[in-house]
């Protein structure tokens, strides 16, 4: 890391029209909105030169000004969030942009930190995410669980809703009945099963010039079989270094998310 770091930028997209939690980002938790919480927890990375909300609300715009943050607002056309990210980043000046969700309040600055420093270190990485290990037998066959799998360099192979990579044995043994079944005769057979099995957890880091690249490509086939925006990028050859973290993440999607960290924080 020899020389000067390349300038990073924290983009936190914040939508207010959530299908499941409407408003989500103007919450509160424990006397602040989320997205409040999303801000201050990302300007703890030693990593990140600035932070900027991208909203397409005036409310959450008028919101993080309030508590003096810098938000912009963006097009209410956008289907995914990266899509409002790359309308922000197209105008900044950065070589580095991290994707920081804005439904995640305890999201750990070295956790942003260990997801940047990939790009530091190697100049022709292009994006960078993060895995943490699986918790629970059950996330292995929720589909709103993404999985994935790495290869040595810890570049990911293949990430998927489907339980990957594959019990084969445990799955034959099973009788083939139901996923609770194949979840007892998994732990049966190997009770650090777990162990195998990683989480993908939604931070992103890219270069600023490929995400710019990245959201003018059309949807691939299996980003559109499985609903993942990132196979885009493995199925045009392009590697995502995948950091596990040791802080867990906890983001908010519904109202039993907000619940549970109203919860952690003891209200």
């Amino acid at each position: 890391m020899k020389g000067k770091k390349p300038k990073t930028v924290a983009i936190i997209p914040a939508r207010y029209a959530s299908t499941r939690l409407p408003g989500k980002p103007l919450l509160d938790l424990a006397g602040k909105p989320i997205i409040q919480h999303v801000y201050e927890q990302t300007s703890k990375a030693t990593l990140v030169n600035s932070i900027v909300v991208a909203t397409d609300d005036q409310r959450i715009l008028t919101k993080v000004e309030e508590f003096g943050g810098k938000a912009v607002m963006t097009s209410s056309a956008h289907e995914t969030g990266t899509d409002r990210l790359a309308e922000v980043a197209r105008s900044l000046d950065a070589e580095i942009v991290v994707n920081v969700q804005g439904d995640e309040p305890f999201i750990s600055p070295e956790t942003i930190d260990s997801a940047i420093l990939p790009l530091i270190e190697d100049k022709n990485l292009q994006m960078s995410t993060t895995c943490e290990p699986l918790a629970r037998i059950e996330d292995l066959f929720n589909p709103n669980v993404v999985k994935v799998v790495l290869d040595q360099n810890q570049d990911a192979l293949y990430f998927s809703r489907a339980p990957i990579p594959f019990p084969r044995s445990a799955y034959l043994a099973s009788n083939k009945t139901s996923n609770e079944d194949l979840a007892v005769k998994l732990l049966e057979e190997n009770p650090s099963i777990l162990s195998i099995f990683r989480k993908h957890t939604g931070l992103y880091v890219y270069r600023r010039t490929f995400l710019l690249d990245f959201t003018a490509w059309p949807r691939s086939p299996l980003e559109q079989i499985e609903s993942l925006e990132q196979l885009r990028a493995l199925e045009r050859g392009y590697k995502i270094r995948v950091i596990e973290v040791t802080h867990s993440s906890l983001g908010i999607d519904t109202a039993e998310d907000l619940a549970r960290a109203r919860h952690v924080l003891n209200l």
